[in-house]
Formats: structure tokens, sequence, C-alpha cells
């Protein structure tokens, strides 16, 4: 039985409306208004293994920060949702990706506990025409609402193209690790997860 959920997201700055489906086949459909979203998206779906169907409304007039936010937010809890009660999960994954000069690195520890180790200082402060402050608020609002640890560490790299590509491919390698159910009962010493 495919672990999907669905999510819906209204309010005055942006109107979302989100499928996930972690048994997928890569199929990805995205439109946020934002072409490089679209593109960082599309590729952590795609190298995650996920089905993902993701439209967005945003008020890019004022800029692409709610957009951002709000989508890491729909998909953090799509995520929550579709994992259901977690048992069998592997839980813990990490992948490096490198993309031409960059090097990223992503580990994952879906434990319900919500954290974020983002170190962003290699990325240039514009990329793909919007702040970089835009990618941390993205990661902080997608790990917080799935609970889940979230470590991004740009190793080296020229180009913030490549460096957030490497980064959203090993999200998503990761995250199809993760998932992956690959125990009996619940992957924690405790017995449970938060």
């Amino acid at each position: 039985m495919a672990r999907q959920a669905t999510v819906e997201r209204t309010t005055n700055e942006t109107d979302i409306r989100l499928s996930l489906t972690l048994e997928g086949e890569g199929k990805v459909n995205v439109n946020t208004g934002i072409g490089f979203a679209d593109h960082m998206l599309t590729l952590c779906a795609f190298w995650g293994g996920f089905d993902l169907d993701l439209t967005c409304k945003g008020d890019l007039e004022i800029d692409s920060h709610h957009t951002l936010e709000d989508i890491g937010l729909c998909l953090g809890q799509a995520l929550s949702e579709a994992l259901g009660d977690k048992k069998g999960i592997v839980r813990v994954a990490s992948a490096k990706v490198p993309m031409d000069e960059a090097l990223a690195e992503v580990v994952v520890d879906i434990s319900g506990r919500p954290y974020i180790v983002y170190n962003d200082e290699l990325l240039p402060a514009v990329i793909a025409g919007d702040e970089k402050d835009v990618w941390r608020e993205f990661l902080k609002s997608f790990a917080f609402k799935a609970g889940m640890n979230l470590h991004v560490k740009y190793e080296y790299g020229l180009n913030g193209h490549h460096l957030l590509e490497a980064a959203f491919k090993a999200m998503g390698i990761a995250l199809g690790q993760a998932v992956r159910i690959g125990r009996k009962g619940v992957s924690s010493t405790k017995g449970s997860l938060d």
C-alpha cells in the first residue's frame, strides 16, 4: 500500500495544493511560479523516487519568501502524514552529491524531533534572482514540519546553482533511503519515535 498524503493550504500570502507519494516513480509536476524552485523541488522528488504534484500561487509581487516558506511547511506536513506511525522506516540516511565543481552532503534523521544545521557561507548572496536566505527558510520550514533532523553541508563549490542542485539531489537521495521500510518495528532503542 502506497504511503501518500495530500495537503492544501490557503492564506493571504499563498494558495498551495500538494500531493506526495513515497512509493512513487519519480513522477514530478511542480509549478510554484519560481522556475528555479521548480527545478530544485523536481530534483529532490525525482532522486528520492517520490511522486510529487505541487502547485502554488504566491505573493511573488513581494518576493519569493512566503512562497518557499509555505511550500516547505506543506511538504514537511505531507512527508509526516505519509509516514504515519513511522514503523519500519530506516529513519537515518545521508548522501553526498557532486555537481560539477560543487559538493554537498545531506544527513537526515526522521526522529520526530525537528532540528536544522545549515551553513550557507559558500552560497552567493543572490541565486537565480533571489536572496540565498529563502533557501534556509524553505529547509527550516520543511524540517520542522516533517519532524526531522536535517543537516545540509556545502563542502565546496563556486557556483550557487551547482551548490543548491547538489544539496537538493542529496536531500532527495537521503530522504528516499530514510523513508524506506527496512526494519521490523520502530527504529529506536527506546521503542518509540516522537
